[in-house]
């Protein structure tokens, strides 16, 4: 007889999930994360909203370094209209990291190049679609807290 318990759950990004909460009011649901998802419990968790933003919302990015730097507080996240929406990214991070401490998972999959949520790679802050090297908010601060974080495939 298998344990369940013994694959723990995984946080998704929420949007890669179907859910509309993106800043545009869209979804990315990826539809080869399922299979690559099987047989796991799924939390799906929008950061964003979770820190209180709306949706839809302007588009943000990082200034001045990436999510680790945000968090160390020499960068923040402003939007489009140049409001400056850092602690509400930090606030949605922290409430990421809270439920995948509550739900038991050691792992993430979450949407690409977002400044919450990116891994490896983020917008560069000036909002003209250039990528540059580094982490979202969320995908930082999992990390530092022992959470395994991967991008979503194909996304």
């Amino acid at each position: 007889m298998s344990d369940e318990r013994a694959v723990p759950p995984v946080l998704v990004s929420a949007c890669l999930r179907g859910v509309p909460c993106r800043f545009d009011g869209r979804d990315k649901a990826a539809g080869g994360l399922d299979a690559q998802l099987a047989g796991r419990r799924v939390v799906a968790f929008c950061p964003e909203q979770a820190g209180g933003l709306a949706t839809p919302r302007a588009a943000a990015e990082l200034v001045g370094g990436d999510g680790h730097a945000v968090l160390e507080g020499r960068a923040r996240v402003v939007d489009v209209t140049g409001a400056d929406v850092t602690e509400a990214f930090v606030a949605g991070a922290r409430r990421a990291l809270d439920a995948a401490r509550r739900t038991g998972c050691t792992e993430a999959v979450l949407m690409p190049r977002s400044p919450s949520c990116g891994r490896g790679e983020v917008y560069d802050g000036e909002f003209r679609g250039a990528l540059v090297p580094g982490d979202g908010v969320t995908a930082a601060l999992l990390e530092r807290n022992g959470i395994a974080v991967r991008r979503a495939p194909g996304v």
